[in-house]
């Protein structure tokens, strides 16, 4: 039997059931379905059984969905930016928008940035706080000891956190004399 030297290779692209592709892109199938319910993602066509078939761009495409994703925007977010994009019919429309959305994750972001720097410094001032703790002159309950804690802890009051502990009481036990509410304010 010979083969024949000249045959040309198919030029059809491979395409990848849905398990593929979500093996691919380290996806679960269920959320390759709710990305093409969202319209985020299509299939290329179905077999005679009606099992999706993808292409190989649709791993770039799911790649694209997580990058998104992890950026913070939400699937919702991305389905209102692929129709606005393709609605818009014109590059400056599409783009305004584009930017618009890009500008206000920008703040957003900024913003969450801005709120974790806060937590960081809190976190850090409460171990800080907290440290002197390790070597209590007077070990107590924290009802009697903790609440009016004499010990330096090198700083004039407790931090926002650790104060809010202080100076709360959950309800349990003997009714205290501390007040069960404290004001941002106070602890600040």
């Amino acid at each position: 039997m010979t083969t024949n030297a000249t045959q040309i290779p198919s030029q059809t692209p491979r395409l990848l059931r849905i398990g593929d592709l979500a093996r691919l892109t380290g996806k679960t199938v269920r959320a390759i379905h709710l990305y093409e319910e969202l319209g985020l993602l299509q299939p290329a066509s179905r077999t005679s059984g009606g099992f999706r078939l993808y292409e190989q761009g649709a791993v770039e495409r799911v790649r694209w969905i997580g990058l998104f994703h992890g950026m913070g925007f939400s699937l919702q977010e991305m389905r209102e930016l692929v129709h606005a994009w393709w609605d818009a019919g014109l590059g400056p429309e599409a783009m305004s928008h584009l930017r618009s959305l890009f500008k206000r994750k920008l703040e957003d972001t900024r913003e969450a940035v801005r709120r974790s720097q806060h937590l960081e410094s809190e976190l850090a001032a409460g171990l800080s706080y907290l440290e002197a703790c390790r070597v209590c002159a007077a070990p107590a309950s924290t009802a009697k000891g903790c609440v009016g804690c004499q010990q330096d802890h090198g700083m004039e009051q407790a931090p926002a956190l650790v104060a809010g502990l202080k100076s709360a009481s959950p309800g349990r036990g003997p009714r205290r004399s501390h007040p069960v509410f404290v004001s941002v304010e106070e602890i600040q």
